[in-house]
């Protein structure tokens, strides 16, 4: 009888410690799934936070993208560089004149040049920047140089890029640009993509390029061009083309912005423009420019003169009407000055 209690008494013991360690599984189970969920929440929670303001932020750069800062004198391009908005064409500049001319334009505070293989002058621009550096204390990266290969280069990209690098010896290419649509232009676009890889090139572009060459062209590479550049003045305004690489996200540049060679002296000489002029003391050179630049297309007036090349710097003392602004429009003829 005395075993059969003991045994009675055991069971009971043992089914009780049995309960106990089962609550407390419980509780240990509860709690775990409790603290998963709570980390898995926080977790979940921060990155979702993270991609708010990382959308925000890539919102507010879309924002600065393009825009004109007229204080800097620059724009942002989608490359991530900062490049001024007015310049120094150098086409048909001689080699003497061409040195001169960089020098003129560093000198009085411009830091932006184009040239081309085409100009035949890139040794002469290098040396020009090579120069005012040394001479006016200007850093290297303060100047923004574009160059472009030429479509009879496009068989050999390569080499066409080295030889534009060591012509300019200026230590990397701020921009390059393809100078015309051509055959093999996507080939050696790619081939400009990888030295940009390398950090011998910093942004790209294209020159010449109207809609449906750049409807074409641009689901064929990788890196959107930085600015397409074209001639554009108040006689040819493409005033449908230039909004369309605008909403790109692609800055317009001008060559020719005043007219072209045979065609300056009408352009300048125009009543509707000299009237603006007048009206704020400048010059009529002066007054295109600063129409281009409020339509946000970067200006490189091409010139030899020191007096000119100063006077075209000088953008930002006055600011058309948005009469005048439109007054200028009105002299639209779709009259293109050069075949490209």
């Amino acid at each position: 009888m005395k075993r059969v209690f003991l045994g009675l008494l055991l069971f009971v013991m043992l089914f009780i410690v049995s309960a106990c360690t089962g609550k407390d599984t419980d509780r240990e189970t509860e709690q775990l799934t409790e603290d998963t969920s709570t980390s898995f929440e926080s977790d979940t929670a921060m990155p979702i936070e993270d991609d708010a303001e990382e959308t925000e932020n890539q919102e507010t750069e879309m924002i600065d993208m393009g825009i004109f800062d007229f204080e800097t004198k620059k724009v942002m391009l989608n490359s991530g560089y900062e490049m001024p908005i007015m310049g120094l064409g150098t086409y048909a500049l001689d080699h003497d004149t061409c040195v001169s001319s960089v020098k003129a334009l560093l000198q009085n505070g411009g830091r932006l040049i184009d040239t081309a293989y085409m100009y035949g002058n890139e040794d002469a621009v290098g040396e020009g920047v090579r120069q005012a550096m040394e001479e006016y204390g200007i850093p290297r990266e303060e100047i923004f140089v574009i160059t472009k290969i030429y479509p009879s280069q496009f068989g050999d990209p390569e080499a066409a890029i080295d030889m534009a690098l060591e012509k300019l010896d200026i230590g990397y290419i701020d921009m390059m640009l393809l100078h015309h649509p051509g055959n093999g232009d996507v080939e050696a676009y790619k081939t400009m993509e990888r030295y940009v890889e390398e950090g011998k090139i910093r942004s790209l572009g294209l020159s010449n390029w109207y809609v449906e060459e750049l409807t074409d062209f641009l689901p064929q590479i990788t890196i959107t061009p930085a600015l397409v550049q074209k001639e554009i003045h108040p006689y040819y305004q493409e005033q449908e083309v230039v909004p369309f690489i605008q909403e790109k996200g692609i800055v317009v540049q001008c060559w020719y912005p005043l007219g072209g060679r045979g065609h300056t002296s009408e352009l300048l000489g125009d009543e509707t423009i000299k009237s603006i002029a007048e009206a704020h003391g400048v010059s009529s050179a002066q007054v295109i420019l600063r129409w281009d630049l409020q339509r946000g297309i970067v200006v490189i007036p091409g010139s030899g003169n020191p007096d000119h090349i100063k006077e075209n710097l000088d953008l930002f003392g006055f600011e058309l009407t948005e009469d005048e602004m439109e007054m200028i429009f009105l002299l639209d003829r779709d009259e293109k000055h050069d075949w490209y």
